[in-house]
């Protein structure tokens, strides 16, 4: 078996092509820059509740979540021309009440900004997922990656309702890793440090 290396700082971003595996979780590390391409769904709080509430009733979920991606995001309306408009991500916490229950289903990636809660990344370890980091404010940027946009599930939650996207090279950061290693605290470790 080949020695593994020491990844280099200067290397590119990876390429993620979901389905996302949870052995493919676990290669990623925190501080990994992507791209991502493919089918990724998204889906904010009120999704999330209604999700879990259908899990807890014996209903199948609008999609499989099973070794999927989820990104926290309720775009704009989209402009003439464009197929989605702003599309930038929303602040993870108000997920993670729902989080654990659709990590233990099999989801394997998550898309957001900010911190996640004891509960999700005890989750994120047990099972084997990984959660991402988009940029904050850069909405307009992200949208351009996407290339179709479909409501699948509860239109009437309007820009929270879940759609499936189609993304080509979606960039984002791995914030927190399957071993629970987080660049937030490694951030601010290294700012105590100095």
């Amino acid at each position: 078996m080949p020695e593994k290396k020491e990844k280099d700082c200067h290397t590119g971003p990876q390429r993620v092509h979901p389905p996302l595996t949870a052995e493919q979780a676990r290669e990623l590390k925190a501080g990994d820059k992507v791209l991502i391409s493919g089918v990724i769904y998204t889906g904010r709080d009120a999704a999330h509740q209604r999700m879990v509430q259908a899990l807890d009733r014996g209903e199948k979920l609008p999609f499989d979540v099973q070794n999927q991606i989820i990104y926290f995001m309720g775009p704009s309306p989209a402009p003439e021309g464009r197929v989605i408009g702003s599309a930038g991500p929303t602040t993870s916490g108000r997920m993670d009440a729902y989080s654990p229950r659709l990590i233990a289903c099999g989801l394997t990636g998550m898309i957001g900004k900010g911190l996640r809660s004891p509960q999700v990344v005890e989750a994120m370890k047990e099972y084997g997922a990984v959660y991402f980091g988009a940029i904050g404010g850069a909405g307009a940027l992200l949208a351009a990656r996407i290339k179709t946009a479909e409501v699948i599930a509860w239109p009437d939650l309007g820009a929270e309702a879940v759609c499936r996207l189609v993304v080509e090279d979606f960039p984002a950061v791995v914030l927190i890793d399957s071993e629970g290693n987080n660049l937030y605290e490694r951030g601010r470790e290294k700012y105590r440090l100095r």
